[in-house]
């Protein structure tokens, strides 16, 4: 999550009417080791032409640095961020009406890096213009939305990728690659944490005004820990049991949520047979993380922890037994060094970005989704399967831990 300055209070009626003018402004499925599709960078003779719709966030790719991308339109409401979006992307045509981007015929692809009420109504906008879309996560606010998107999707056959960072951090790269190669076995066990203490910073604006993200569920939020689990074990969510904890804290209500925890976790059942913890936290004494880690019958990854542990990689040596108290088997716990995995990228993209490196992975695989007319790696039904079963594990925290069985809206 991008956590820069304060985010005003723009709900998606008052977006929406000033964008158009006034402002100017069920049955499981087989697991499938998500493939990563883009294994070295192929140069290309074409360029997608991008406009970029939300000046905090939308500030934070390399459509500029890619060589087969431009940005050609910058949009929103507020002149400090348009300008700052002309600046990091030297482009000169910006609007406050989105409604203008989107008409604008230079424009082959909108990101939108909006706040999360308004990712689907800008997103089917632009799609059903013609134009590709990347989006910030999650999806939408709530399953309808996300359904309406994937009709969508279907109807106009443009291309949708989520911009999920956790899906390109090197350690998840890694594993993705590791569990196409059975280095793991058998996943019977993952698991995804992601920690933001504080968070009630961006909860009001200097006017007191609550802002989209005043009292949004945890696991309304759960992308960047489901974007680690789902890609690697290659299997969907499909049951959840999920506990809430709150404090009554008078800051947190009332909220248009009417959400009354601070954290929330849920185990899920997969469709694979397999149980997955999924935990975000909002009000917790840990440094800020995003991580995940898999146990598998061959070998097991943890991702660093925060407090600077390393990443480890836990390798069984088959057969060999030791003796402490008892017998057990004999396991390598070694820290790993993780490399870059630069050579997917063009080389003017090979450098540090924010989220553990993940902002030029999502800038290729976008742009060459584009350019090779297929689905990007994060999809519309990956990005599905990253969102949804956050919205069943907070209808089971309200509920006390009810289990509920989770919708697989399908593959490409």
């Amino acid at each position: 999550m991008n956590n820069e300055g304060k985010e005003k209070s723009i709900s998606r009626r008052h977006f929406i009417s000033r964008a158009s003018g006034a402002a100017a402004a069920l049955t499981a499925a087989p697991s499938v080791i998500a493939q990563s599709r883009t294994t070295e960078y192929k140069k290309s003779d074409k360029l997608v032409r991008i406009g970029v719709v939300g000046g905090r966030f939308g500030a934070e790719f390399q459509w500029h640095e890619h060589p087969h991308s431009k940005v050609t339109a910058v949009c929103d409401l507020l002149d400090d961020r348009i300008q700052r979006l002309k600046e990091t992307y030297r482009c000169d045509v910006a609007y406050k009406d989105y409604q203008e981007l989107v008409a604008d015929k230079n424009v082959d692809a909108v990101g939108v890096f909006t706040p999360l009420p308004l990712h689907v109504p800008m997103a089917v906008q632009a799609m059903e213009a013609g134009k590709h879309v990347i989006s910030a996560v999650a999806v939408g606010i709530n399953e309808e939305e996300c359904v309406k998107l994937l009709e969508t999707v279907k109807k106009t056959g443009t291309i949708y990728m989520m911009a999920e960072t956790s899906y390109y951090r090197p350690e998840i790269i890694t594993c993705r690659k590791w569990a196409r190669e059975n280095k793991f076995g058998e996943i019977f066990f993952s698991e995804a944490e992601y920690h933001h203490d504080g968070i009630e910073a961006y909860w009001f604006n200097d006017d007191g005004s609550p802002t989209w993200r005043h009292g949004l569920p945890p696991l309304h939020y759960p992308t960047h820990a489901t974007g680690m689990v789902v890609p690697v074990t290659g299997e969907r969510l499909t049951e959840v049991t999920a506990i809430g904890w709150g404090d009554g804290a008078e800051i947190q209500s009332p909220n248009a949520y009417n959400n009354p925890f601070w954290n929330e976790v849920g185990l899920f059942k997969t469709s694979g047979g397999h149980a997955s913890r999924i935990a975000v936290f909002r009000k917790v004494a840990s440094g800020g993380a995003e991580r995940g880690q898999f146990l598998g019958t061959e070998m097991s990854f943890y991702m660093p922890r925060p407090g600077g542990t390393p990443a480890i990689a836990a390798r069984r040596e088959r057969g060999t037994l030791v003796k402490n108290k008892y017998v057990e088997s004999k396991i390598n716990m070694e820290p790993y060094d993780q490399p870059d995995h630069w050579e997917m990228l063009p080389e003017p993209l090979r450098h540090r970005t924010g989220h553990g490196g993940s902002h030029t992975f999502l800038t290729h695989e976008f742009v060459m989704a584009v350019l090779e007319k297929r689905q990007p790696e994060v999809d519309i039904y990956e990005s599905l399967a990253y969102t949804i079963p956050g919205f069943y594990a907070h209808k089971s925290a309200l509920d006390g831990g009810k289990t509920y069985k989770i919708p697989d809206y399908g593959r490409a």
